[in-house]
């Protein structure tokens, strides 16, 4: 008979658990831009973090070019913490009531960062430098050119992080292409490449794909200047290494500042950089400058180009 009330209790005490456990769990209502891959298992894995970190499925509303914006916005009138991905997340997000708390994910760098809540896509200065510093330590200054319209933020992070590394950050402003094109003559033609690097931010202007990026790449290759980047699809083109997102862990990331708002947290605003990042490495670039990386190296990056 004591053994049976044992059990019992012993199961009831269970059963309390389990249902605490869901109690707390809370429902997120997330806005994803509803696109075709990549794009789309990108948000996949963003949506699963942060399930994963709030214990509960969260209400995933799918935006399209046909989405009736007035009616989201008496849909969200609720007074929960709202998680928006990506730039159509982010528009949306811009037409709710502004009381609406938003916390925002999957974005690039933003003229706004300062008014906002929430975790960009673009790399975190100091694990970019702290990672050069790793592979090359005879590295003393750090080239970047960048648009002031839309990267001040991020040079402003980056020369505190250079600074608490010991290197020298020699930022150069370009509001246009030509602009960007004679930095980077003027720049890569004086730079040493044993003491100097370059490092390509996520900047539409100053990195711009067609001209400025195939511009850059042949002339560090032939000056030996390493170069490394804020984007992983530079490194599959020849940049020495890069980080791009860990995306299940940003989506608990995304979460874990839903939700301390959800529960009366106030954070302090802006848009912080990432820090749940892989990194890639191209191992042709880095045998090309001398730097001879043993296996154990290279299996610490996420991905290695060219593929073998």
């Amino acid at each position: 008979m004591r053994f049976t009330i044992y059990v019992v209790a012993h199961l009831l005490v269970l059963l309390l658990s389990l249902l605490g456990g869901q109690a707390n769990a809370q429902t997120l209502t997330v806005l994803y831009p509803d696109i075709g891959d990549p794009y789309r298992t990108v948000f996949a894995e963003i949506l699963q973090g942060i399930e994963e970190q709030s214990k509960a499925r969260p209400r995933a509303i799918a935006l399209t070019a046909a989405t009736d914006l007035g009616e989201l916005r008496n849909l969200l009138k609720n007074g929960k913490v709202v998680i928006a991905l990506g730039r159509q997340g982010l528009k949306a997000a811009g037409t709710l009531d502004p009381a609406q708390a938003v916390v925002v994910g999957g974005v690039g760098p933003s003229p706004d960062a300062d008014r906002l809540n929430g975790i960009s896509l673009t790399p975190d200065p100091a694990l970019l430098f702290s990672m050069l510093k790793n592979l090359l330590p005879g590295i003393r200054r750090v080239i970047v050119v960048y648009n002031p319209a839309v990267n001040e933020t991020q040079i402003r992070l980056a020369r505190e992080a250079a600074r608490s590394l010991g290197l020298e950050l020699a930022a150069l402003e370009a509001s246009d292409l030509a602009g960007a094109a004679r930095a980077y003559e003027t720049q890569l033609a004086a730079a040493d490449g044993h003491r100097d690097a370059l490092w390509l931010p996520q900047d539409s202007t100053t990195v711009e794909e067609t001209t400025i990026l195939p511009l850059v790449l042949k002339e560090s290759w032939s000056r030996n200047v390493p170069v490394f980047s804020s984007s992983v699809l530079h490194v599959k083109k020849g940049v020495l290494f890069g980080m791009y997102p860990n995306n299940v862990q940003l989506g608990r990331d995304l979460a874990a500042l839903a939700l301390s708002m959800q529960n009366g947290e106030q954070p302090r605003r802006g848009v912080t950089p990432l820090r749940a990042v892989r990194s890639a490495l191209n191992s042709r670039t880095a045998s090309h400058i001398g730097l001879n990386l043993v296996s154990s190296q290279q299996r610490s990056f996420d991905a290695v180009f060219p593929e073998p």
